[in-house]
């Protein structure tokens, strides 16, 4: 069954490597890769071994220095905008940071991070008006997940004053502020090429007049970083010029296995019990009558003809997949990409047996929180606090490679012995 150690199936190989599974076909018609069971085009199963083909070693099999974890020399201060639920927060206190701001303007999601933390700083509302001055030589890391929003730019090259009036410019403004050594921003994979790429050039070019040296930004795959989801974040790192050079930078290494609804919802190697009960959305009538007859892993192509042209409606003519809608996840592979509903037409997210929407701690899980991480609000407001999140075990094994990156620049100002 795909999702076993060591067996992988069409959708795994073209998830890990983005590319599209009919590439994986093609390198099976060439002799290239070599299917132990062929049941169907989509049903092939490939072999641990028959990867190694693929020169991808580093990417499916992991690497050993992945799983070292250094301890910070001291502790490292954290402040982190648009904070959410906690994702990124929680990723980074189990790296060893150690928060001392928080702002968030959900305040269902202010609520939620003081529930479980009741000593983290959470200051609500807008971060335009929160002063950072305070913070100036206290704030090691500064983090945040702004939103991807486009410049004004009238023709010409913008700086660090032009930007106001976004969210990036008040991220912006924290760093001024702050004067942190390093600063971690995440978006949407879209913001490669917002614009024409012009905002994303805008925004390091800003960090560049703060006095930091931006890395090349990065997408980061869940699925490689102990996550059962498809979901892709854009990550952008940067330095302040003076400790730049000691930082020497890693990005974190593959783990080396893929995890899947099964391992999110079972006891297994992510979490020690089967997933708690809860509530959820549930379907209308009409609606779980259609997706009753969708297989595992299927979505509304897999419906009888007349089904299909009833539920799609007009969207039945239109080009492209829309592999979104009518779509019931696998027990065998990583979910795709949580949206703030799970019954929604465009993005349905239903569960592999039953017919039914993910429930609130199924999200959490699949999203990697832990048990025990309360979420605060209406279910409406919590499945969007869960599905906004960054995933916590991917900003775990980043944070690892960020006290790492902070501890040769800790070192380095040590007086050298004599």
């Amino acid at each position: 069954m795909p999702g076993q150690k060591n067996l992988y199936s069409v959708s795994q190989v073209a998830d890990i490597l983005s590319v599209s599974k009919s590439v994986v076909r093609k390198w099976e018609k060439s002799g290239k890769l070599i299917p132990r069971r062929a049941e169907d085009a989509d049903k092939r199963i490939y072999a641990e071994e028959d990867l190694r083909a693929l020169d991808a070693e580093h990417v499916f099999f992991g690497n050993p220095q992945s799983a070292e974890r250094p301890v910070p020399l001291r502790p490292y201060h954290l402040m982190e905008l648009f904070a959410g639920a906690g994702g990124m927060a929680l990723g980074l206190e189990r790296a060893g940071f150690e928060s001392i701001l928080l702002n968030e303007l959900d305040k269902k999601a202010c609520a939620t991070l003081r529930a479980n933390r009741p000593d983290w700083n959470v200051i609500g509302g807008t971060v335009a008006d929160v002063d950072f001055r305070p913070y100036l030589g206290k704030t090691d890391v500064l983090t945040g997940g702004f939103p991807c929003q486009a410049f004004s730019y009238a023709g010409k090259k913008l700086g660090f004053r032009d930007t106001r009036g976004t969210l990036f410019y008040e991220y912006a403004r924290a760093i001024d502020e702050t004067q942190p050594k390093m600063i971690v921003g995440e978006n949407v994979r879209g913001l490669l090429r917002h614009d024409g790429g012009r905002t994303l050039e805008t925004m390091l070019a800003v960090l560049r007049e703060l006095g930091y040296s931006p890395l090349e930004p990065r997408v980061l795959k869940a699925i490689h970083h102990r996550v059962p989801q498809k979901r892709e974040r854009l990550i952008l790192v940067a330095f302040r010029n003076d400790v730049a050079a000691h930082a020497k930078f890693e990005w974190p290494a593959p783990a080396g296995k893929i995890f899947t609804v099964r391992d999110a919802l079972r006891k297994g190697d992510l979490f020690d019990s089967d997933v708690p009960e809860s509530g959820g959305e549930a379907y209308s009538e009409a609606k779980r009558k259609v997706m009753e007859l969708v297989p595992p892993g299927g979505y509304w192509r897999d419906l009888p003809d007349s089904v299909q042209r009833e539920y799609m409606m007009k969207s039945y003519f239109l080009t492209g997949g829309k592999t979104g809608m009518a779509r019931r996840m696998s027990w065998d592979e990583p979910c795709l990409t949580l949206t703030c509903s799970p019954a929604q037409k465009q993005t349905e997210r239903c569960h592999p047996e039953e017919t039914r929407p993910f429930t609130t701690r199924e999200y959490a899980r699949i999203q990697t929180f832990p048990d025990d991480w309360k979420f605060v609000g209406s279910q409406s407001s919590v499945y969007r606090q869960i599905g906004n999140a960054v995933p916590v075990n991917l900003i775990e094994r980043l944070g690892i490679s960020m006290v790492a990156a902070m501890n040769r620049i800790e070192a380095a100002k040590a007086p050298k012995a004599v």
